[in-house]
């Protein structure tokens, strides 16, 4: 088994989010926005182009 060498930084990004507390709808929706935008960007950098062309 390895070991841990330090917090690990998912967990420590979900803290720090759960530490913030919407005060408003309005500041509630825009975190939800925030990560929507994050996981759109994240998902679209790891999209992979399939070749479809069998000529090779």
């Amino acid at each position: 088994m390895t070991k841990a060498k330090g917090v690990d930084k998912n967990l420590g990004n979900v803290v720090d989010q759960l530490e913030q507390s919407a005060v408003t709808s309005h500041s509630a929706q825009q975190m939800r926005q925030k990560a929507n935008d994050r996981r759109h960007r994240d998902v679209n950098h790891h999209h992979k182009e399939t070749d479809m062309d069998p000529s090779h």
